[in-house]
């Protein structure tokens, strides 16, 4: 995978931890120049340490996603620093609060819908418009198998990332002629720090999870990154409009 995005400009939201830090490495390692955001300044920062450490080229812009001005300005920042965007991972998302449909707040669903659906589309608004303008670029947004099946006591989550994989398959189709591939992938049970938040150190529930998984085992962040970095790359370039399942055989069940 070494240099295969050499010189590519990349942007990871969410990439203060988990799936998206491990994306932001991956692509760093595939000769990406590499614009980590997250709202936790302090992951974030760690991110572009590690890019750094390793020999790769990174920096830092807070952003909530969640907030129209603060999208803007990392699009906007992102094409000052390093003069245009060719890759975009809108990672950045919440799991909510656990309890079924008939007790979910309305705080909460309005906390999750703004981060996880009105923070994916007004990332891709902003980086399409600025893709339209340069002649291309390629979206990969981060959905999950909850959007591809319903899950228990989740029903603000689940909802969003069905919104994803629609919002992905309808950007596909209407930036398709101007150069601009948008796919999703939709990870399964992994190993980041929203199972270890769900589980809460509770062995028997660690076990359930990962007993979802026909493999046998969690998914790693790592794995997840390298299905992004292959969407963004010339190997891809033929696919777009896709919500591609990185779940150990979960849905096919």
């Amino acid at each position: 995978m070494s240099g295969e995005l050499e010189g590519k400009v990349v942007l990871v939201t969410g990439a203060g931890s988990g799936i998206g830090r491990e994306s932001a490495l991956a692509f760093a390692a595939a000769g990406g120049r590499v614009v980590v955001s997250d709202v936790v300044v302090g992951g974030g920062e760690e991110t572009v340490a590690q890019i750094k450490a390793a020999g790769g080229e990174a920096t830092f812009v807070r952003a909530d996603v969640s907030q129209r001005a603060d999208v803007e300005a990392l699009i906007r920042q992102t094409v000052e620093t390093y003069g245009r965007l060719d890759c975009a991972h809108n990672n950045a998302g919440i799991e909510g609060d656990l309890a079924p449909t008939c007790d979910c707040t309305e705080a909460n669903w309005d906390r999750t819908i703004a981060v996880n659906l009105k923070g994916c589309w007004l990332c891709m608004k902003y980086e399409i418009l600025q893709m339209v303008e340069q002649g291309g670029g390629v979206i990969v947004n981060t959905s999950s198998v909850a959007g591809l099946v319903g899950f228990l006591n989740l029903p603000a989550y689940v909802a969003t990332k069905h919104g994803v994989a629609g919002l992905t398959r309808t950007a596909a189709l209407e930036y398709a002629e101007q150069g601009i591939r948008v796919n999703a992938v939709c990870p399964g049970v992994i190993n980041t720090p929203m199972i270890d938040r769900i589980v809460a150190g509770d062995a028997e529930a660690e076990a359930q999870f990962t007993a979802l998984e026909p493999v046998g085992r969690m998914g790693s962040p790592a794995e997840v990154a390298q299905a992004v970095v292959w969407l963004c790359s010339d190997r891809a370039s033929f696919v777009t409009g896709i919500a591609m399942p990185v779940d150990g055989g979960f849905v096919a069940q």
